[in-house]
């Protein structure tokens, strides 16, 4: 009975055995990567840091063009007040000389009436030119100093945001070094990285705020409109191999939409330090990201135990764990 019962189940076994041998073979192509190294603290003092560092730099190119403007505009007030310095000479010297009285008399001593009129004609011609002269000369001199100020504040404001981006810097440097980073790295740089279609800006140049509003296409989640430029400008360029951006984690820019993962090797996640072709694939990929951070709004890249981000470049990141926390089989990307 015991062995008719083996002999029936046999086939059923042999399935389960297959199935069993293809779920520990298998690669974990497609599994979310192991959590990532790094502290929660650290994540936001990083986003902090980048954050600041791009307003400010924002705010500092928006000084500088209005700057110039300025520049432009009192110069031309300037050249326009000396164009009429001597017309106001003149205007002033006469006035002197004649007084009201001598312009009295001197219509009253007109011969007859046609020539009273003439001179009295004459007269509110040079009225009207000499207060026109003096208008645009006070005009001139008017806008040249207002020009003057506004310079002066720009430059106040240029010297505020030096500074501001100067403490975020040492905001990021002072979080990587608590961490065990931190360190001026060599980074990962290519003249040759193409360069991507740029992310929408506002008017004044500034990054628009947005939300996990977009279906993610690598997974079933959202990510915002501006990482998913990100994404597509990169597969554009050729980097097609797999990624995941939106996923469920305590932390971090994934759970908001803001940050994809993308495997180095070609079956995706793999439990090894990226090598040889796979490692220049993540070399060129968070390269072209460094090259276009300002078109792509790039909060910071992370890659083989470096990390870049604005006002910073490639700095040590110290990671620790297997590839997924070192990011060594990985690029991380972080878009603002």
């Amino acid at each position: 009975m015991a062995a008719t019962y083996l002999r029936r189940a046999q086939p059923a076994l042999a399935l389960l055995a297959a199935l069993l041998v293809l779920l520990v073979a298998a690669p974990a192509a497609h599994a979310a990567p192991d959590p990532e190294g790094g502290s929660k603290t650290l994540r936001e003092q990083l986003e902090s840091a980048a954050k600041g560092h791009v307003e400010a730099k924002q705010k500092l190119d928006a000084s500088k063009k209005r700057q110039v403007k300025l520049k432009v505009a009192l110069k031309q007030a300037q050249e326009k007040a000396v164009s009429l310095e001597g017309r106001v000479r003149e205007v002033a010297s006469r006035s002197y000389r004649q007084g009201r009285f001598s312009t009295v008399s001197l219509l009253l001593n007109a011969g007859t009436p046609d020539t009273f009129m003439e001179r009295a004609l004459r007269l509110e011609q040079m009225a009207q030119v000499d207060s026109r002269a003096l208008t645009e000369y006070q005009d001139a001199v008017t806008v040249a100093e207002k020009a003057t100020r506004a310079i002066d504040l720009e430059i106040k404001e240029q010297q505020k945001q030096v500074t501001v981006m100067a403490r975020k810097k040492k905001q990021a440097e002072s979080a990587l070094a608590a961490a065990g980073g931190g360190a001026v790295a060599g980074g990962f740089v290519s003249a040759n990285s193409p360069l991507a279609k740029p992310a929408p800006r506002n008017s004044d140049g500034s990054w628009p705020r947005e939300s996990c509003t977009v279906n993610d296409p690598t997974t079933s989640g959202c990510i915002t409109p501006r990482l998913l430029n990100a994404y597509q400008q990169a597969r554009a360029a050729g980097f097609k191999r797999y990624t995941s951006c939106f996923s469920e984690r305590s932390s971090g820019e994934h759970p908001k939409g803001r940050a994809c993962d993308f495997a180095a090797a070609t079956g995706g996640f793999e439990n090894v330090n990226a090598s040889g072709g796979d490692r220049t694939y993540g070399n060129n990929l968070a390269a072209y990201f460094v090259k276009n951070a300002s078109r792509l709004g790039v909060m910071y890249v992370i890659w083989y135990r470096q990390i870049w981000q604005p006002g910073l470049g490639w700095r040590a990141y110290s990671g620790s764990g297997g590839p997924s926390a070192t990011h060594t089989n990985h690029v991380h990307l972080s878009i603002l």
